[in-house]
């Protein structure tokens, strides 16, 4: 039937805490079922979902899951390893096997298939607003030989790695989220900076390949996730690519606030892709929107029934990959890699060794979609190593530096922000209770911009995964490396 054939090409989230009754009929024939980080209250509510699906089919389920600030599984509690950015700047091969190999491990033992990840993206743009420390960095050799890395070693745990965003998200200076970034730079410049990555990636076999919702006008007026020039001509063409194509969520505004949702689903099936996602965030309603439109499609033939069955198939082959690979069993080796990489990756500036328990500052800004409002904590590493804040404010604002100044008279001062530069009022926090405090600290999680932030006692640990803040609080307490 049609609508299996449809169903087949969807991947599908939902927003409750346990699969709501449509979920859970639709979820045997469908591509896929993504678990976000509201479905995922404790690290052991993927096993306990994915157990509970499976009692009804062998569907495969799929998350998002990079490490460091982009985390479901470990959303209420923060990462157990660091994100790319870390592995590109400590820039060991080994490490970022090895992380991803925990990775994978702990997804297979969790009953998850498919990881919706690594960011392959060269993060060209120090602004970018959504990729950041999700990349490995700026240099499109180093980020393709730590994407191939990361794709080997996560399959070899059995589990189906994605390579995103095609044709690269690292240049915008808009979130897709929200609306539709454009990528601008010549096609020669394309090929030299942004292309690599994924043709490391399929080199090495990467399953899925995930679009971006971007044009980039130089090589498509459309957004890529709906250019066949991109998907078919460059992607299947050019590349030889056979694996599987998903599309970034198509719920996000660059699409959804664009050409609409159904319309969207169709443009990218047509143009080649394979997999639809789709949010959590009324999710029944999404999932009906799409398959009514696709089905629409196929009836009034302005999507080739032979195009569907095409998409279906590559699906379920990624599928019956996923179902079929062997369990390597427990591949750890007793180390923290990702607490290493952490360690080689900080930079510091300045003295930031604290003299007794500080009064430590939270800069809370509201964070991207594609983090969310997943976990981070300085005030619990310190304290695990003997050095327990006096207290601990949150600032969404200015409106209380004052405040923060007087609590912190005559203690150690300690500001913790993401991505400072990118925020005026953070910037201008920094600089008021610096100005004030030339003994405060700056602990940076985002990604690392010394030459914006130039003044003070700086720590940039480029995360904010559990290794990053546990570094952080090393080097505050003065039992860390100083790199």
């Amino acid at each position: 039937m049609i609508e299996d054939l449809v169903d087949r090409t969807l991947l599908v989230g939902f927003e409750e805490p346990d699969p709501p009754d449509w979920f859970r009929r639709a979820a045997p024939g469908l591509g896929g079922v993504v678990l976000y980080g509201q479905n995922l209250r404790v690290d052991t509510d993927a096993a306990r979902l994915a157990a509970l699906l499976h009692q009804d089919s062998d569907v495969v389920l799929a998350v998002d899951e990079e490490g460091g600030d982009v985390t479901r599984v470990h959303y209420r509690n923060g990462s157990p390893v660091p994100g790319n950015y870390v592995l590109g700047a400590a820039d060991d091969e080994g490490l970022t096997g090895a992380v991803a190999t925990r990775i994978g491990s702990g997804l297979r033992a969790a009953g998850i298939g498919w990881n919706l990840a690594p960011d392959v993206d060269v993060n060209s743009a120090p602004e970018n607003p959504v990729i950041g420390v999700r990349s490995f960095g700026a240099d499109p050799d180093l980020v393709s030989r730590h994407a191939a890395t990361w794709v080997l070693a996560m399959e070899n745990t059995g589990v189906a790695a994605c390579a995103k965003h095609f044709p690269g998200h690292g240049d915008t200076r808009s979130d897709s989220h929200y609306g539709l970034p454009v990528v601008d730079c010549d096609e020669a410049e394309w090929r030299r900076v942004h292309l690599p990555p994924f043709v490391a990636a399929i080199e090495v076999g990467v399953r899925s390949v995930m679009t971006a919702h971007v044009v980039v006008p130089a090589l498509d007026d459309r957004p890529a996730t709906m250019s066949p020039k991109l998907l078919t001509d460059v992607l299947r063409g050019e590349l030889g690519y056979q694996g599987v194509i998903v599309t970034d969520a198509l719920d996000m505004g660059a699409i959804k606030d664009g050409v609409g949702l159904g319309p969207g689903a169709v443009a990218a099936l047509r143009a080649g892709a394979d997999a639809l996602c789709l949010g959590a965030i009324g999710g029944e309603g999404l999932y009906q929107e799409v398959r009514t439109a696709v089905l629409a499609a196929v009836d009034d033939g302005t999507l080739p029934l032979r195009r569907l069955e095409e998409a279906a198939e590559r699906v379920e082959a990624l599928l019956a990959w996923v179902r079929k690979a062997p369990d390597p069993g427990d591949l750890s080796d007793g180390t923290d890699p990702g607490l290493e990489a952490a360690r080689r990756a900080a930079r510091v500036f300045g003295d930031p060794l604290l003299t007794g328990p500080p009064v430590v500052v939270e800069l809370r800004a509201t964070p991207n979609l594609a983090v969310g409002e997943a976990y981070w904590d300085l005030a619990g590493p310190l304290t695990e190593r003997g050095v327990p804040p006096h207290e601990v404010l949150r600032l969404t604002d200015n409106s209380e530096l004052s405040a923060v100044l007087t609590a912190a008279q005559g203690r150690p001062l300690v500001v913790v922000g993401r991505d400072v530069p990118r925020h005026p009022w953070q910037q201008k926090a920094w600089h008021v209770l610096s100005g004030q405090r030339p003994d405060a600290v700056l602990v940076e999680i985002g990604l690392p911009r010394p030459d914006v932030t130039a003044h003070g006692q700086r720590v940039f640990v480029g995360g904010a995964g559990r290794p990053n803040l546990q570094v952080a609080a090393e080097l505050l307490t003065g039992a860390g490396h100083r790199p």
